[in-house]
């Protein structure tokens, strides 16, 4: 037995008893009515904060507390901290001693091992059993989820992720004194570096004041040449004419700005295929900003993927047409970045900093945003893929971030007693 669970059965009142108002009693023998089971605590102190109960039909209102083992009450030094006072209910599955509190006056126990029905023991062992070869715990049962079930807990589990993003968001523009523009421009370069370089992209674009990247902006292709310079891509023997004319641009800044051009993470190449080059990816983020030097107010005008896919698409400066690195050359193509990734670039970048801006203006486009997600498509990888194996899954990208999200901070860490589809699977035979 697990103390989650016992959590699980108190939260969602998964016991006999419970909710019929009568027949559920203490082990003291009390006549216990349970008006409200709290709010969960995830933090140190009582695991429920403000529940409601009825003893002997006098109301009670505090803490509840929650153990395998009514003595680890004991175990845990609950009698000595002034925090747990104010438990009115100790709920466990097995009662082996009587509890009292800091005040030596005994704690109301309610014992629920002889409360919870055989098939939802035998769910939850099921469920949470040995997972070897398992893709997620509920597999076995995922396609037998109720459809309006499912999308709900989808639009759910997507605001969560979407939530930390936004938190993400939020911090770093404290970080940079409120300044959406840089924000933009740093959360932009941070994906543009893809998952190899993006720290290290993300700090470039943090080395140039803002108001500096305007100004050495204002002369086509200078920002790239800073760009290149800064990261340190830019070979120190200039043979080539237009790696020449990068160098001297780039020096004539450095002198000019006076900023700072020393880059702590170094740029990859490794396990990168030739179209994800950090050459590559700098110059279109140099020439993004080139063909629209005011973004930010650009992408607020904007609320549908195809006025975002034309705003997006820049390509690279012709030398790179010829060129995946300095030196070799190649057959001329024009290498665009291509609608996947920008794709990429709004659910990462620009729909958690548009929330964001929005919140912050006290604005609602909640419904705006998602309209734009299911304009995107369904991302591919593993985890989609698994998914989709297992049930028809809806082809946007508000399913696959949600299946993401679940995967992570849901599948993989076992929390499917926090989980609607989990709770679904654990019930349904009981029901």
């Amino acid at each position: 037995m697990k103390e989650a669970f016992l959590h699980y059965l108190w939260k969602f009142l998964r016991f006999e008893g419970a909710t019929s108002g009568s027949g559920l009693q203490t082990t003291s023998n009390q006549n216990l009515q349970i008006i409200k089971p709290g709010m969960h605590n995830q933090l140190a102190g009582p695991d429920f904060f403000n529940a409601q109960i009825r003893l002997d039909g006098q109301h009670w209102a505090g803490n509840v507390e929650i153990h395998v083992k009514s003595s680890d009450w004991y175990v845990h030094n609950h009698e000595q901290d002034e925090a747990y006072s104010n438990v009115i209910l100790h709920v466990v599955w097995e009662e082996d001693c009587s509890v009292y509190d800091r005040a030596n006056q005994p704690i109301p126990t309610l014992e629920l091992k002889d409360r919870v029905s055989k098939e939802l023991l035998s769910n939850y062992k099921n469920l949470l059993g040995s997972r070897k070869t398992k893709f997620i715990n509920c597999e076995a049962d995922f396609a037998t989820v109720p459809e309006a079930l499912f999308e709900n807990w989808v639009e759910r589990v997507y605001f969560e992720r979407l939530e930390r993003k936004v938190l993400e968001v939020e911090q770093q523009l404290t970080q940079l004194n409120g300044d959406w523009e840089a924000l933009l421009f740093c959360r932009l370069a941070r994906n543009f570096g893809t998952v190899i370089n993006a720290s290290a992209f993300e700090e470039l674009a943090g080395l140039i004041p803002f108001t500096t990247l305007r100004k050495i902006n204002t002369e086509a292709g200078a920002l790239e040449a800073v760009l290149l310079g800064i990261s340190g891509l830019l070979p120190e023997e200039q043979e080539d004419t237009q790696v020449k004319v990068w160098s001297e641009v780039y020096n004539f800044s450095k002198t000019k700005f006076k900023f700072n051009a020393a880059l702590n993470n170094r740029i990859q190449y490794f396990k990168l295929r030739p179209p994800n080059f950090p050459t590559i990816r700098l110059s279109h983020l140099a020439n993004l900003y080139q063909k629209n030097p005011n973004l930010f107010e650009d992408i607020n005008q904007l609320s549908d993927r195809d006025g975002f896919q034309k705003l997006l698409r820049v390509k690279t400066s012709p030398y790179w047409e010829t060129h995946y690195n300095f030196g070799k050359t190649h057959p001329k193509k024009a290498k665009w970045i291509t609608p996947a990734f920008i794709d990429l670039l709004l659910i990462n970048t620009i729909i958690p900093i548009k929330f964001a801006y929005a919140r912050e203006r006290g604005f609602n486009l909640q419904e705006g945003l998602f309209d734009l997600l299911t304009q995107i498509p369904l991302e591919k990888n593993s985890v989609i893929s698994g998914f989709q194996g297992l049930r028809a899954v809806k082809k946007d990208a508000l399913h696959s971030q949600a299946l993401l999200q679940l995967k992570k901070t849901y599948c993989d860490v076992n929390r499917c007693l926090q989980c609607q589809i989990g709770d679904y699977v654990l019930r349904v035979t009981q029901d």
